[in-house]
Formats: structure tokens, C-alpha cells, sequence
């Protein structure tokens, strides 16, 4: 069962499933730091990966509410390393979710987020 892995791990297995593959997690009491990597070529960091990652660590904080991660901030690579770009999920807008805001402006939240990397280093 899930609950008996620590957060790093049974995100990473889920995500894994996925095709999200962590190379770095990181949590504090205000802070979540996470890295992967995705097997595609896509250039930049697409919609369909953050959400990925997003209803994942929802789902998880859900489930195991000794966890809160804080401020998600999140780095994309490539499976040759490079960096695709970085994103963000503030601490407030996870806990505003279905009371201050809807799912929509959530989501619009974090996609604004996204910083595409232009030299990929």
C-alpha cells in the first residue's frame, strides 16, 4: 500500500506510471521541490505533463494529509538531460482550490506559470 512508502516514493511511482520520471524530490514544510524528466522530444513543457504532475501531488495530498506540499516548484528535462523549463503551483492556490477558486482558474493559474527554456540549458 502507498501510505506505507514515504511522499518521494509513492509519487514517484505514480508518476512514473505515467511516463513522468523523477530525478529529484525535495519537501519542507512550505516548499516542494520536483525535477523529471519525460521521455518525448517536445521542446518545451506541455499541458498535458503538468497536469499530469498536479493531479498526482492533489491526489497524494488528498490521501495523506500529513502532507502539504507547500509551494510545487517544478523543473522539466529531457531523457538527454536538457532543460525544457520550470513551473510553479503557489501554496494559496492549492488551498484555495473548490473554495476561493474554481479548477479552471486554477489551471490558468499554473499554465501562466510555465517558463519555456529558448537555449535549453
Amino acid at each position: 500500500m502507498d501510505s506505507e512508502h514515504p511522499i518521494g516514493t509513492t509519487l514517484e511511482n505514480r508518476l512514473m506510471s505515467q511516463g513522468v520520471y523523477v530525478t529529484r524530490f525535495e519537501s519542507t514544510n512550505d516548499r516542494t521541490i520536483l525535477e523529471y524528466e519525460m521521455v518525448h522530444d517536445e521542446p518545451g513543457v506541455t499541458t498535458h505533463e503538468v497536469s499530469v504532475v498536479v493531479r498526482t501531488v492533489l491526489t497524494l495530498a488528498e490521501e495523506r494529509p500529513e502532507w502539504d506540499p507547500g509551494r510545487l516548484e517544478v523543473t522539466a528535462f529531457s531523457t538527454a538531460e536538457t532543460r525544457r523549463g520550470t513551473w510553479y503551483v503557489e501554496e494559496s492556490w492549492f488551498d484555495g482550490l473548490d473554495e476561493e477558486i474554481d479548477e479552471l482558474e486554477f489551471s490558468q493559474h499554473v499554465l501562466d506559470s510555465i517558463q519555456h527554456d529558448q537555449v535549453g540549458k
